[in-house]
């Protein structure tokens, strides 16, 4: 079979890590299959500086490159992307090698180049979450959604920041090799997890702002200490001291959602690590994270996380990928 070409783009003060976890990605798998071949093109040719100063070695300038023949497209992203895109070379590079491309696909900011390139037009693409809304106001012709850690929109592909570039990578893999070729690359690479591009870019504790205050903080604590215990508004009200009107204005004040909604996303996190990590039936981490009934946490999973408690266990339980190799 014919090697599919994988080209990433660079620039100064791109973010290493958008291009090395997708490289080795892509290599390991083609270690396995013979069916990648990657390349790495930059405006010029030789050394260039990511934003941690770690020189990379681009073999290839757009300048003697062609743009035709690229399988998938990876644009890096990082603080250099607001100065790459100024450059009329590399955007037009960009947008003809993304125009005839199988895939396109961007890595954190480098939505930014992409969008430049004129390759997210009437696409609904994701971004790492605190350069969301600059991209959305910049190019309202784009439909920018923060929450995933990846999307596809048809032929183009885009992940939030840095190790989501590695999620989006081994999703390309899966589309293209199936899932035992992924999972094997996920093994090798030490991957604890292989998400989906639906799960949420953050935790709860990256996710919500933090409290303020000694009343709100200890709310909170109750919440974490046992998801499972019962967190109604009398019961949040009693730690914090506060009557349950004060109590639900503060916290929603402080954390940006009421308590009800903090107190559930708190409960799914707890069930997705006890099904990632454990082999109680579902029935059982439902009563012990506070659902009370597997039926209530399976529409509740389906709402928050997009697919069914067994289906996350399935994907994701740590036996379920064997040991390191």
């Amino acid at each position: 079979m014919s090697q599919r070409r994988i080209v990433f783009v660079v620039y100064d003060a791109f973010q290493s890590l958008d291009l090395t976890g997708p490289y080795e990605v892509f290599q390991q798998a083609g270690r396995r299959s013979g069916r990648y071949a990657c390349e790495i093109v930059a405006p010029e040719p030789g050394p260039v500086h990511t934003g941690s100063g770690l020189p990379v070695h681009a073999g290839h300038g757009i300048g003697t490159l062609p743009p035709d023949g690229v399988d998938t497209l990876v644009v890096a992203g990082g603080s250099g992307v607001y100065a790459a895109r100024q450059d009329p070379a590399l955007v037009g590079w960009v947008a003809e090698a993304g125009a005839a491309a199988r895939r396109v696909t961007s890595v954190c900011t480098g939505a930014f180049l992409l969008a430049a390139a004129g390759l997210l037009d009437g696409r609904r693409v994701t971004t790492h979450w605190a350069r969301a809304q600059r991209l959305a106001e910049e190019h309202p012709a784009v439909t920018v959604d923060s929450e995933p850690i990846f999307i596809r929109d048809g032929r183009v592909w885009s992940s939030a920041g840095v190790t989501a570039g590695m999620d989006l990578a081994l999703a390309l893999v899966e589309d293209d090799l199936g899932q035992e070729v992924a999972l094997d690359v996920a093994r090798h690479l030490v991957l604890f997890l292989r998400r989906p591009g639906n799960q949420s870019q953050f935790s709860v504790a990256l996710w919500s702002a933090q409290p303020s205050t000694d009343p709100i903080r200890a709310a909170v604590a109750a919440i974490h200490a046992d998801p499972g215990a019962r967190h109604d508004i009398q019961d949040l009200a009693a730690h914090a001291g506060l009557s349950p009107r004060h109590l639900q204005r503060r916290f929603t004040a402080e954390l940006g959602v009421p308590p009800g909604s903090y107190v559930e996303r708190v409960r799914v996190e707890a069930a997705q690590r006890a099904l990632a990590s454990g082999d109680e039936p579902v029935e059982v981490i439902a009563r012990r994270c506070g659902f009370g009934t597997a039926e209530t946490l399976r529409r509740t999973f389906h709402r928050r996380v997009g697919v069914a408690p067994s289906d996350y266990r399935d994907r994701f339980h740590a036996n379920a990928r064997g040991g390191a190799t």
